[in-house]
């Protein structure tokens, strides 16, 4: 994949863009800088507007985020490196390499086999390492549980139950919630009685979170 000096310059210009939208996070915005966004990218039609802050299609009907949800999620983990980082709803991958940038152990869930199969493909020729599942996001990933961090980038109907029994005492849970076009971001946190503490971040708009594995 090519990623010239063309490239990396409108990476800077987009970490400018993110930084005058609110994003804070050195860290963050490092990481959006060295991800090559066009590489996720797979209608060669929008290879010009790859680095514009709006979202893209791509196979199965879902779609690759704008730069601008990716970094606000991404910044509401508050991510330290060798997190064990669980993510629900692997897309184009473009998130995935964002947390694998950060220095995360990245475990993510994708439940449309096609997408599944060539995500997992393009991010291992670009030298990412993650483990990679095809399943059902609802049901979290018992087997490799619990997690500190664990990031949703699909609209959930509700908060499975599921996902927050996987997290750490101290953990997080980035997640929009809401069933109709628009759904509210919120951040649950376990604390040491098991309690969870929930904060809403206001609206953003995601391609539906839907049960069971496509075929």
């Amino acid at each position: 994949m090519k990623d010239d000096y063309r490239h990396q310059g409108l990476r800077r210009r987009l970490v400018d863009l993110l930084r005058t939208k609110g994003i804070s996070d050195g860290a963050v915005l490092q990481a959006i800088g060295k991800v090559p966004r066009h590489g996720f990218i797979d209608d060669t039609a929008f290879l010009d507007l790859a680095y514009q802050d709006i979202a893209f299609p791509i196979l199965c009907g879902q779609t690759i985020s704008q730069p601008y949800t990716v970094a606000f999620q991404t910044q509401l983990l508050e991510i330290a490196p060798g997190m064990k980082v669980l993510e629900i709803g692997t897309g184009s991958g473009y998130q995935t390499a964002v947390l694998c940038e950060l220095g995360c152990k990245v475990f993510t869930v994708e439940r449309h086999k096609p997408l599944y199969l060539q995500t997992k493909e393009r991010l291992k020729g670009m030298g990412y390492r993650f483990s990679a599942y095809y399943g059902d996001g609802f049901e979290g990933l018992p087997k490799e549980a619990p997690f500190d961090r664990i990031l949703v980038t699909c609209g959930a109907p509700w908060i499975p139950v599921a996902l927050e029994g996987q997290l750490k005492v101290g953990g997080s849970l980035v997640i929009p919630v809401g069933e109709g076009e628009e759904q509210r971001m919120f951040k649950l946190e376990r604390k040491a009685d098991g309690a969870m503490a929930k904060v809403d971040h206001g609206a953003f708009r995601f391609v539906p979170m839907l049960q069971d594995k496509a075929k």
